[in-house]
């Protein structure tokens, strides 16, 4: 894709702010049945899925604690291969069910590393639920139990998603265009 002037790019929307208010609302009533009542630690994974996880945890009807864990994998538009931990974890998640809220799923390799710390630290239940999945980017299978939309293998901001910490404010998802 190269290099994008995150001050001079356009864009296409893909999904407005009804379709996403939409989608969050038939997510929440999913992870509410599958809860079943119990307490869950939601884990948002920054900067990316905030603002999915804010319109979401309104929406699932069961006790909700909230803790964020930060990785970085990106710089631009291009994918580094390698993930680190920015910002870990406040809360304790053994024995309690854990729901991990990213933005956007591309190569897997950042799920694929945070599901597996998250599983040593022995959740009763750990699922995941993403905004955006992009299965033919795939490099790493990673089980995706509650998904927004799957989109093509395209560069996407907007609603938390950013261009070198841009653009997240908008409240659309909107293809960035190349050309």
């Amino acid at each position: 894709m190269g290099t994008i002037n995150p001050d001079t790019i356009k864009f296409k929307p893909l999904y407005d702010e009804v379709q996403i208010r939409k989608r969050v609302v038939e997510i929440g009533a999913q992870m509410t049945k599958d809860l079943n009542g119990e307490l869950v630690v939601v884990v948002a994974v920054l900067k990316g899925a905030f603002i999915f996880a804010a319109d979401l945890i309104r929406e699932i009807k069961a006790p909700v604690v909230v803790d964020f864990i930060g990785c970085a994998s990106y710089i631009g538009t291009k994918s580094t291969g390698t993930v680190r931990i920015t910002h870990d974890l406040s809360t304790d998640i053994a024995g309690k069910n854990v729901i991990l809220i990213e933005d956007i799923i591309d190569t897997g390799r950042t799920l694929d590393y945070l599901l597996r710390i998250l599983g040593e630290r022995r959740p009763k239940s750990l699922r995941l639920c993403t905004l955006l999945n992009k299965p033919e980017a795939r490099e790493v299978q990673v089980k995706v139990d509650y998904q927004g939309f799957s989109i093509a293998n395209e560069f996407v901001i907007g609603y938390g998603l950013d261009l070198d910490q841009r653009y997240r404010e908008l409240p659309f998802i909107a293809q960035v265009q190349t050309t």
